[in-house]
Formats: structure tokens, C-alpha cells, sequence
């Protein structure tokens, strides 16, 4: 098993194994960061990784995973007014009130 030397924000430089860090890419934009916990002060640490990085904590065995940056970041935004202060308010009367909720719900399903 492969000793790997990381740094922790407040404990400085940490020996750590490949089980005890984690890399991830994102599918998208391949940003690539790797994590562990910090086994001096028990801190989870996250740090980006360059493509180089992530090959060899990957080559030399530390766990792998991608993710998928989620679908809502890529739907058009800018389009209708902001939500008002007083939009807010009637928001938060309805949900605190279980008639008022019960008809707006039945309202949208009877829709």
C-alpha cells in the first residue's frame, strides 16, 4: 500500500494511505479534487486536483468516482419577475396555515 503525503490547513503536512483518500471528477468539466480526514485533528479535507494528480493517487490505488454536475445548473434562468416581499409573505402564511395548504393543493391537482 502506497504512503501518500498530503497537507491539512491547520496540521500542515499528514502521511496518509490509499484508503484514506478519495478522488472525484466531476463528468462535466473534468475538475477533478481529492479528500480524506486528516488523522491528526480528524478534519475532512478537500483539495482540486490537476489531471496529472488525479492519475497518480489513481494509479496508485486511492478509490475513484465521478459525479455529474446537476441538470437545474444548465436550464435557462433569467426568464419571469423576482419573487416579491410580499410574494414571500402569502408564501409563508399558506404553508403555516393546513387549510390554506389543503386548497392550494387541491386546486393544483385539479388542474
Amino acid at each position: 500500500m502506497a504512503t501518500i503525503r498530503a497537507s491539512c490547513g491547520e496540521c500542515g503536512d499528514v502521511e496518509l494511505t490509499t484508503d484514506d483518500v478519495h478522488v472525484r471528477v466531476c463528468t462535466g468539466d473534468s475538475q477533478g479534487t481529492y479528500s480524506f480526514r486528516c488523522p491528526v485533528c480528524l478534519m475532512t479535507v478537500i483539495k482540486p486536483a490537476e489531471a496529472r494528480t488525479v492519475d497518480l493517487l489513481v494509479a496508485s490505488g486511492v478509490s475513484y468516482e465521478t459525479w455529474t454536475l446537476p441538470l437545474e445548473l444548465s436550464e435557462p434562468r433569467g426568464t419571469g419577475t423576482a419573487i416579491t416581499h410580499d410574494e414571500l409573505l402569502d408564501f409563508h402564511d399558506l404553508l403555516s396555515d393546513d387549510r390554506l395548504l389543503g386548497d392550494a393543493l387541491a386546486e393544483l391537482l385539479d388542474r
